[in-house]
């Protein structure tokens, strides 16, 4: 993956798109520091539809969808607790 100064990746977008569509996704850094990826419309909805939801996702939806959370009770009786004297 080519790294592109967010300069050089302004200046010369159109050179910029083609890398991407040819040779894959490409970095964008910031100051040296990676800020973004440029990937093909194709392999942003391939990684978006195997992309699981988070936490945060599954407890915002309608209706939250909980049972996944946590694995089904189990049938086992409890044993018996003694009263407090």
């Amino acid at each position: 993956m080519k790294a592109w100064a967010v300069q050089d990746a302004k200046a010369r977008f159109s050179e910029f798109l083609e890398a991407c569509l040819t040779n894959g996704p490409q970095l964008v850094t910031k100051r040296g520091a990676e800020a973004a990826v440029l990937v093909p419309a194709t392999e942003w909805r391939r990684l978006h539809a195997a992309a699981k939801p988070s936490l945060k996702e599954l407890l915002l939806a309608t209706p939250a969808r909980t049972e996944t959370l946590a694995p089904p009770r189990g049938t086992a009786r409890r044993r018996p607790v003694p009263p407090m004297r």
